[in-house]
């Protein structure tokens, strides 16, 4: 045997170098491997991005690349790497066609760029409220709010817990009347809004829907998203206030509600987004994210709802990570999968129930404190592919996020990325341009295969919900973060200007919420307590309370909805009874939820 042979058969020991392995090459490809790169091999070995130990080396000492997902590269993709029933109508097919694969509209951007919508929200609601309009002013499409911590568990500003953190990490608020100061000005029938808000979603949803009501908007003409998921939040997040069991019966209350009154409106965002800040791979984000979904419907259904009648308007959130192209694959594949799973799974009838319609954030994760201005170009590479794999919506971090909340100079600068993106880079002009791309397809086609497999374990399990009360998807998180991290501190993982190319003392202007938001948003309570009907307040928690304590029923088909939640949470709301008091009728039926330690 030759050295060269022996050389190429030893790149075929690794699978991350190989470029045979589990294939059928051409005689072409064979050919090349031998005549060409087995003497550039020869010549100039491959090297590691990061330093070469351990994760990045193979049993013979060769460089190993992979995605930051840590999944194997090989060297080159070609025809072989397919599956030998791939085919273009059953895999790709065309924009606006099943599986939806390359987009869910037919024109992709060249009939409509997806919404520019900003995460924002800090301090009071005048101060978030001047920011929304410096947004819009400055060519954003929607708006999306971020809320304080006080009011994502469900506290008033004045309430002990929330010493501390009145306006800190969003907007304060604790009523009806903050929610009409936050949207003063901003015509809510024209202006798309998300909110970032899950245990207490009904209740700022309510709000929302008061404020609209207040400014002559028609509910059915009204559109945006409520964030309303639950699961991840015990999957990740960890902001919930009540047990799984009551929380969803929450979640499908706002779904049926929903239906009847706001049909342009989402009614959930099942967001993968925070399992991956959590520190899961790609395909764990997917995963979870979509079986997120599958339990929803679930449970949907269990209350009788037919899945075409709010199926529609079901709509995810994913992370748009470092890894650029296992980030295009993911949302390639989320789509086929959701696709499969409402036609096979569910029987979906309506083809707007099989299109999944996606919002992206960039990874605030990956944005570092260390050379802030670095966290730009992380950014818009982020939000690039957030635009290759075929997002409705986006929101772009701002560089200083990993230090506080971002200054209106650095939200201007996210904005202008995304502007860029859309007007000058021409990825805009033509639908999926990476379709056919033999990279982009295997790992589309790895995504889907990946993902089915950890939805029969999940099912295996009974659901998403006993999965999360046995700790599943927690510990395979926990487990990703930790080989991430490791990695990371090992060098073998680069990340610029943190573990690399480190440049010392590099300060950063940044915006600072002071205490005296708390003083306010608290003096604010007392003068509302002190001038509203308390006993109207009063009478509307008590209906609350009643409503929230029946029970559904078995039926015929399934189980009979109980008294729905939402029209009592409105009634509250419009009397003007805080969140905290809406929050703590709700607790005294149902308790609160804390978790248990898993092994």
């Amino acid at each position: 045997m030759s050295d060269l042979k022996k050389k190429t058969d030893s790149v075929a020991e690794s699978p991350s170098r190989d470029v045979f392995e589990g294939r059928n090459p051409s005689q072409s490809e064979k050919d090349w491997a031998e005549q060409t790169l087995g003497p550039a091999l020869e010549k100039s070995p491959e090297r590691p991005i990061g330093r070469a130990t351990g994760s990045n080396l193979d049993e013979n000492g060769h460089a190993r690349f992979s995605t930051i997902s840590n999944v194997p590269i090989r060297r080159l993709y070609t025809p072989a790497d397919l599956p030998e029933d791939w085919s273009y109508d059953q895999h790709l097919n065309y924009p606006g066609q099943e599986p939806y694969t390359r987009g869910i509209h037919a024109t992709g951007y060249r009939g409509k760029l997806w919404t520019m919508r900003q995460f924002s929200g800090f301090a009071s609601p005048e101060e978030s409220n001047e920011r929304y309009k410096f947004l819009l002013a400055h060519g954003g499409g929607g708006l999306s709010v971020a809320f304080d911590l006080p009011t994502l568990m469900g506290y008033d500003s004045d309430h002990p817990f929330s010493e501390g953190e009145v306006g800190k990490c969003g907007v304060a608020i604790d009523s009806l009347e903050d929610m009409e100061i936050l949207f003063d000005g901003i015509d809510l029938e024209k202006t798309t809004v998300s909110m970032t808000i899950n245990s207490p979603a009904s209740i700022l949803w309510a709000m929302y829907l008061a404020v609209a009501e207040k400014q002559g908007a028609d509910w059915k003409k009204i559109s945006g998203t409520l964030q309303n998921d639950i699961l991840k939040e015990y999957i990740a997040q960890k902001e919930y206030i009540y047990p799984p069991a009551p929380s969803m019966r929450l979640v499908i209350d706002t779904f049926e509600f929903g239906s009847k009154y706001t049909p342009r409106f989402n009614t959930i965002s099942i967001s993968g987004y925070h399992i991956r800040e959590a520190g899961s791979t790609a395909l764990q984000e997917l995963a979870f994210t979509i079986y997120d979904g599958v339990e929803y419907v679930e449970w949907s259904q269990r209350r009788g709802l037919d899945v075409d009648e709010f199926g529609p308007r079901l709509s995810f959130f994913f992370n748009a990570h470092n890894d650029f192209f296992e980030e295009i694959a993911k949302y390639r594949a989320a789509r086929k999968i959701w696709y499969r799973l409402m036609r096979d799974r569910f029987g979906a009838k309506n083809e707007r129930t099989w299109l999944m319609r996606f919002h992206t954030q960039t990874a605030g994760v990956s944005l570092t404190a260390q050379q802030t201005q670095n966290n730009i170009a992380r950014v818009a590479l982020q939000a690039l592919a957030a635009v290759l794999g075929g997002t409705q919506s986006l929101h772009t971090d701002s560089f200083d996020e990993a230090l506080a909340l971002p200054t209106a100079q650095a939200a201007q600068i996210a904005l202008r990325t995304q502007q860029i993106i859309a007007y000058e880079s021409g990825v805009a002009n033509t639908i999926d341009p990476l379709g056919g791309s033999y990279f982009v397809e295997k790992f589309t086609l790895d995504m889907e295969k990946g993902a089915f497999d950890y939805f029969d374990k999940l099912d295996a399990m009974g659901g998403m919900v006993k999965a999360i009360e046995k700790g599943y998807p927690q510990k395979e998180i926990a487990e990703a973060s930790y080989q991430f991290q490791k990695a990371a501190e090992a060098r073998e993982k680069v990340i610029v200007g943190a573990n690399e190319f480190i440049v010392e003392g590099q300060p950063s202007d940044t915006l600072y919420i002071d205490e005296s938001v708390g003083e306010a948003q608290t003096k604010k309570l007392k003068a509302l307590r002190s001038r509203r009907d308390n006993a109207s307040v009063q009478r509307a928690l008590d209906a609350l309370k009643k409503a929230a304590a029946q029970e559904p029923k078995a039926g015929e088909n399934g189980n009979i909805s109980p008294v729905n939640t939402m029209p009592f949470i409105v009634d509250a709301v419009k009397a003007y009874a805080t969140v905290g008091e809406i929050c703590d009728a709700l607790r005294s039926v149902y308790g609160t939820y804390e978790e248990s330690a898993f092994a």
